[in-house]
Order: structure tokens, then C-alpha cells, then sequence
């Protein structure tokens, strides 16, 4: 299909029925349609595509495909007997700080730390057996400190009656346990036997963060781990007093004692074992091997008594003592003169007589033994 100017202006008249410029929009769109001729004109604008319009693109065709569409049921009514829906989860989402919302950068709150689960020892230690209170526990320099602590105030006996720890000893749970049931089981009929009972444990020291025996440099007691004790003296109701190194005390009674510390603890020591250990017995749950134990404590003998300085008293079933007989009485005046004349007489043994201021040799002075 071609068109040329002459049969252009024979079929498209502009006489009185277009304008200029319709006519030119027709020759535009009439050259628009005009196919493309050889592959130089493909690369070339036409010469009268004065607006710009290119050869139009092919579309690629675009199939339509059918989408199901699910019907989505409508939800029933809500029946009257129902509940009514409250709105309490609304103030606590208001309450909820935001960084957009002013205060929303305040730290949030220390969460609690977990509960802390009870030791099978803490739940054995009741009121019934200790007045033993749980304490937090101690992380000291070094190894010192412990865990599963406890302050032992005072030991209750079966008849509920209390023999006070003073001052109040922090030990391990286990130590604990083991010095209630000591008191309770070896100390109560030992004081029965001496016609009382236990009222009192004289702690001379428990935890301290040290090394043994106080030495600087020495390997770590079990003070510092809390798991000894340092007993001085066992008091009775009555108001005697138990000392463990005293040698005044019974042999029997101390060498009870000694069985008793040496079958339940892994450590004791007193006297006759180091010099630190003259005044108070140690005893401590220390793990060792094999489960070895040490007992050292030497029981000594009474001291011997000392003779008093005084005299003893005559007992009254003693016979009575015999008396010299009384010399004559003699007249008063003869008795002051002759006393008046023992007193200026000198004793012969006292002072040798002298004959002429001059002493004899041959007869030497004598003293009197006192």
C-alpha cells in the first residue's frame, strides 16, 4: 500500500471542510501506518515522523487464568448466655513503656534470681533438732567461704530443752548436723552420768578465713572453709564446767569425750598433738582419702595435788593431846621479882661471861638454832 501527493490531494480535499493543521494530524497518522520498507529504514526515523512517533512494538499476548476463590464462612452470632469479654489486657498494654512514648528508656526492673533449692542436709536440720537459720553464701579470697551455711545458735535436746552455742557458730550444713547429733547423743547421757545435763557449748571458733593455725603462707584451714569447730569446755545446769584439756577433771570423763569426737568427726585435735592445740580440741570434717582419719589427742594424767600451806584442822574424834603439869603457884611479889630477874639475867649460851673484857679462846661462842 502506497500513497502518493497528487492522489493524497485528489481523495483529501481541505477545500472548506479542514483546517491546516487537521490536515496535518491526517498525514501524520496516515504516515504512522505506513509498514516499515527495508532494515536501513528500520534504523533511520522516517523523514516526515516530525512528532516522534516510532514504528509501535508488538504486545506479547497475556493469558488469563482462573483463580478459585474460596468462600470464607461468617463467624455466628454470639449467644447471649456468654460472658461478656472484658477489657483488662488494654491498661496493661498502656502501662508497657515505648521509646516513642516519654519514660519508655527506664531500665527495667531487677528480676528476682530463682528460688534456691534446699539441700537434703537443710531439710533434715529442722526445730526440732538445731536452732540452725540458713545464711547466704560466703565467697571469700582465695578458697575461703562455703555454701549450704547456716548460723548454729543452739542445739535442741529430745526433752526440747536448748544448750546454747556462744557465740553462735557459722558452719556447713553437714558440720552442723554432726555437732547436734554429737551433743545430743554422747554429751546429754555423759552429763546424766555426772547428775545434770548439757546447758551450754563454749565455742572458741568456727569460720575465719585463714590458713592453719594461723601461720601466714600455710595451706587453708577448715575454718576457712567452714567445716570446723574449736570447743574449749561442755557446761552443765548444775554449774560445773566440762574442759576438755583440764587436768583437774576425771581421766574417765575426758577419755569419754575422746572416743566420742574421735568416732564421729575425720579430724580431732588437742593435746599432745602441736603446740596450737594445748587449751581446746579441733574438730572438722575434712575429706581425705580412702576415708582416712586422724585422732590426735593425749589424755593426760591429773595433775598431783600440792600439800597445803596451812595446817589441817584437828578432827574431833582424835584423842586429846597431852598436857605438862602446871608448876606450884608461888607467892605474887615473889613471882615479879623473880621474873624482873630473868629478864636482866642473860641467857649463859646467849652471852659467855668475860673476866676482864677479854674473850677465851679456848672456849668458843655458841647460836641458838631457829
Amino acid at each position: 500500500m502506497s500513497f502518493s501527493l497528487p492522489d493524497f490531494r485528489r481523495k483529501w480535499s481541505c477545500r472548506g471542510y479542514m483546517s491546516a493543521r487537521a490536515a496535518m494530524v491526517t498525514v501524520a497518522l496516515g504516515l504512522s501506518l505506513v509498514p516499515a520498507g527495508t532494515a536501513e529504514a528500520r534504523k533511520h526515523a522516517a523523514p516526515l515522523d516530525i512528532f516522534g512517533f516510532g514504528t509501535p512494538r508488538p504486545r506479547a499476548t497475556v493469558h488469563s487464568a482462573r483463580i478459585p476463590v474460596k468462600k470464607i464462612p461468617i463467624p455466628k452470632p454470639r449467644p447471649e448466655e456468654a460472658p461478656k469479654a472484658t477489657d483488662e489486657a488494654a491498661p496493661e498494654a498502656e502501662e508497657k513503656p515505648s521509646p516513642d512514648k516519654p519514660g519508655g528508656n527506664k531500665p527495667a526492673e531487677a528480676v528476682a534470681p530463682p528460688e534456691k533449692q534446699l539441700s537434703a542436709c537443710r531439710l533434715a536440720l529442722t526445730e526440732e533438732i538445731a536452732v540452725a537459720p540458713s545464711i547466704p553464701d560466703i565467697r571469700g579470697p582465695g578458697a575461703c567461704g562455703g555454701e549450704d551455711l547456716v548460723r548454729l545458735e543452739a542445739i535442741v535436746l529430745p526433752d526440747k530443752r536448748k544448750v546454747a552455742v556462744k557465740p553462735a557458730a557459722i558452719l556447713r550444713c553437714p558440720m552442723a548436723s554432726a555437732v547436734a547429733d554429737w551433743i545430743r547423743k554422747e554429751m546429754v547421757p555423759l552429763a546424766t552420768s555426772l547428775g545434770s545435763t548439757v546447758s551450754e557449748l563454749d565455742n572458741f571458733d568456727s569460720f575465719e578465713c585463714r590458713g592453719r593455725n594461723r601461720v601466714a603462707g600455710a595451706m587453708l584451714s577448715e575454718h576457712g572453709k567452714a567445716n570446723a569447730l574449736d570447743v574449749r569446755a561442755i557446761k552443765l545446769a548444775n554449774g560445773q564446767s566440762i574442759g576438755l584439756t583440764d587436768r583437774s577433771m576425771p581421766r574417765d570423763v575426758r577419755e569419754r569425750v575422746l572416743h566420742s569426737v574421735c568416732s564421729r568427726f575425720s579430724t580431732v585435735l588437742g593435746p599432745g598433738s602441736d603446740w596450737y592445740h594445748e587449751d581446746h580440741i579441733h574438730l572438722d570434717l575434712a575429706q581425705r582419702r580412702n576415708d582416712y582419719r586422724i585422732c590426735q589427742w593425749n589424755v593426760w594424767d591429773p595433775l598431783p595435788q600440792v600439800a597445803p600451806l596451812l595446817p589441817a584442822e584437828r578432827p574431833e574424834e582424835a584423842p586429846p593431846r597431852e598436857v605438862a603439869a602446871k608448876p606450884e603457884a608461888k607467892p605474887e611479889a615473889k613471882e615479879g621479882a623473880d621474873d624482873k630477874a630473868a629478864e636482866k639475867s642473860p641467857a649463859p649460851a646467849d652471852k659467855p661471861a668475860n673476866h676482864g673484857n677479854k674473850a677465851q679462846p679456848h672456849q668458843p661462842a655458841t647460836k641458838k638454832r631457829r
